[in-house]
């Protein structure tokens, strides 16, 4: 199977802190793997570096089809392919969706005939049709936000995705809908990377490959019993398990009701 994204031994810190610890991921093509750690683990960083957000200090290697990311700008990596929906989606007043696809569309070197036919077609699919004549995120609800992403995905078919907690804020039913989306993106063509705190995702859509991050290094991965692990043991269980001291500066384990910003964004 070909390979997506591979990360290998990649480092980074931001003013003086390290966050990622010589991580390596491999994600083939028709794959969706999720990310799994605890808060301050690195999860939102490693999406960051992929990204190239600024501000970083990187070594190692990350390759999309075997070509170099990090040597290239934040809009180079988005036209060879990587693709980043968020946690808090922006509102963007006065610039419509389907305007703003047809845009996005003309950066990855989709004509606008074409493009307009994918917005008709995808938008039927993910039931997001009464969003395109809205500001982008207008008046959208958590989920019908994240949704509204994994449409605009859909369109512009990137060859690898991150979600980065695609789940956080979502009420139950919203992450079964989120869900569907996601699955409903899925392609051989496209690698799937997601970051999320909980299990709760894990119930509605199939990942094919669970990793545990911790102290900015993938430290286990498995399949569905890993996350069943997680869920009665949490991640103490992991790391006993595994003979790792815990960090005496680790945040603690958030409630899945709360969320919040770091200087870091871990």
């Amino acid at each position: 199977m070909t390979t997506a994204l591979e990360v290998q031994g990649l480092s980074a810190a931001v003013e003086g802190k390290q966050i990622l610890e010589g991580l390596d991921l491999q994600i083939p093509f028709g794959e969706l793997h999720a990310i799994m750690g605890p808060n301050g683990s690195g999860k939102s960083t490693l999406c960051h570096v992929l990204t190239g957000k600024a501000g970083y200090l990187v070594s190692g290697s990350a390759t999309l089809e075997g070509q170099d990311l990090l040597s290239l700008e934040v809009d180079e990596r988005a036209r060879l392919g990587l693709l980043q929906s968020f946690q808090y989606p922006t509102e963007v007043p006065g610039v419509r969706l389907r305007e703003f696809l047809i845009e996005a569309a003309d950066e990855r070197g989709i004509g606008e005939e074409e493009a307009l036919e994918r917005i008709e077609a995808e938008a039927a699919r993910f039931d997001t049709t009464r969003f395109l004549d809205r500001s982008l995120n207008n008046d959208l609800s958590g989920g019908e936000k994240k949704r509204s992403e994994i449409f605009q995905m859909a369109v512009l078919r990137p060859r690898v995705a991150l979600l980065d907690e695609i789940d956080s804020g979502l009420d139950i039913d919203a992450v079964k809908q989120v869900s569907e989306a996601v699955e409903g993106m899925r392609s051989p063509d496209l690698g799937v990377v997601m970051i999320t705190h909980y299990n709760r995702i894990l119930k509605y859509l199939t990942a094919d490959r669970i990793h545990v991050m911790i102290d900015g290094r993938i430290v286990d991965s498995g399949d569905a019993e890993l996350a069943e692990e997680l869920e009665s043991g949490g991640y103490d269980a992991v790391r006993e398990r595994l003979g790792l001291k815990k960090t005496t500066t680790e945040p603690s384990r958030r409630p899945a009701d709360f969320f919040t910003d770091t200087p870091f964004d871990v």
